[in-house]
């Protein structure tokens, strides 16, 4: 029997590939942004890591706004990095 392929997707902070179900999906259904904690929402989607420097990172590069080529707000994108955030803490905290 053939193994079973393992999905993997990039990390938009750090560039690296993971495989998809150990990374945060946030999706963009062309009229917001939303944390995808299903991986079965509508639209585009991104992946990033669970650590705190690679959110950083792709706060500093506004790596939401390069991927998605659409120019959003800063509260909008703030909002889904402190839900991104949140999810975290929320699993070290246990």
């Amino acid at each position: 029997m053939a193994e079973k392929k393992i999905p993997m997707r990039r990390c938009i902070g750090c560039m690296t590939s993971y495989p998809k179900n150990t990374l945060i999906r946030i999706a963009y259904d062309g009229q917001q942004l939303t944390v995808d904690t299903t991986g079965r929402a509508r639209g585009r989607g991104v992946y990033l890591c669970r650590n705190e420097e690679c959110i950083n990172t792709a706060i500093k590069r506004r790596a939401l706004n390069r991927n998605f080529k659409t120019n959003f707000g800063k509260e909008e994108t703030d909002a889904v990095f402190e839900q991104v955030l949140g999810m975290i803490k929320e699993v070290v905290n246990g």
